[in-house]
């Protein structure tokens, strides 16, 4: 009797161990299909980022291209050379007679920068300070002040004026009475620079009327002609690709006239984009510039390298060209 109870229970052992061996097959196969799944789905978005990633190049390239064909003549270009000086003066009023406070120095483009506060006969003046890194160089700037005081009252000025060689600065007016009362006081400066000349560089290839041979396309940069070749330029930059290949009336024309922009700089961005080692650390940031603005993977890539392993840039500066441009490292 015993036996066949025995005999009874051994079958259905073996039934349940071969039923949780078929289940956890069934599972194992689910994680498979449930893991190619998520391959093909990852796969699938990299692809798609790809594509949006490439139609947004096109689409900036479209965008910049209309805001510039509708911009007027005064209106200053998206990509001006533009940025901001901003400083705290604490306890102005214990600043003695003749005595100074500066702000620290920062380069941009070329140049060092800085705010300073002056007392003479119980008056307070302020300035702003540029000294050009090359002697010969003159730069053309508009500047907008703001002095932010207590209760976020507010002053705004505008001055346009010029440095030459060595050391300038833009002297102000004589800040109003209630102003100098304030224990602190905030000046925030835009800058703009309209112009700069006398940065002399050898030019490293030539893209004059001897290139005419081998070129289908004249780009105009303050009054300089550039002979270039309408397919290279395009396969390194989504907006000159849809400049000279998409349905602006500009892809029929021969010559090309572009705006906002330097032509010395452009000169040294061109010698990049052929092939030339035209970066330093006097060219980089306008180089950086135009190649962000023109969509150039390529030069912004070499500038990148630049500055992470050859230039001789203070960290700060490198730190703000990357977060401004979007460098990778």
């Amino acid at each position: 009797m015993t036996d066949n109870l025995e005999d009874k229970t051994e079958p259905r052992e073996d039934l349940k161990g071969d039923l949780q061996s078929v289940k956890n097959e069934l599972l194992e196969k689910l994680k498979t299909v449930v893991a190619k799944t998520e391959e093909i789905q990852n796969s699938h978005n990299q692809k798609f980022e790809k594509i949006e990633g490439k139609l947004q190049s096109i689409e900036d390239a479209v965008s910049k291209m209309s805001t510039l064909s509708n911009n007027s003549s005064n209106a200053p270009p998206e990509f001006a050379k533009r940025f901001t000086l901003k400083h705290e003066f604490k306890n102005i009023n214990e600043i003695g007679e003749e005595g100074v406070d500066c702000s620290e120095s920062v380069e941009y483009f070329n140049a060092e920068w800085w705010i300073a506060l002056y007392r003479s006969d119980s008056h307070l003046e302020f300035a702003v300070h540029g000294e050009p890194k090359q002697r010969n160089m003159s730069i053309e700037t508009k500047v907008t002040f703001r002095l932010i005081g207590y209760n976020n009252a507010t002053k705004i000025m505008t001055h346009c004026f010029r440095i030459k060689g060595g050391q300038d600065l833009l002297q102000l007016e004589e800040i109003e009475e209630k102003w100098r009362f304030y224990m602190n006081l905030t000046v925030e400066l835009e800058v703009e620079i309209l112009k700069m000349t006398g940065i002399e560089k050898k030019k490293l290839r030539v893209f004059d009327e001897s290139q005419k041979d081998v070129s289908d396309v004249v780009l105009v940069v303050q009054e300089i002609p550039f002979y270039v070749s309408k397919m290279y330029l395009a396969s390194q930059s989504t907006y000159f690709k849809t400049l000279f290949l998409g349905s602006f009336s500009e892809s029929k024309k021969y010559e090309i006239a572009l705006t906002g922009i330097d032509a010395d700089e452009f000169q040294h961005f061109l010698e990049v984009l052929y092939g030339e080692f035209a970066i330093d650390d006097s060219t980089v940031e306008g180089i950086l510039m135009i190649a962000d603005f023109y969509d150039t993977p390529m030069v912004t890539k070499k500038c990148e390298m630049f500055l992470l392993k050859e230039s001789k840039k203070e960290f700060n500066k490198k730190l703000q060209l990357s977060s401004k441009y979007r460098l990778n490292n």
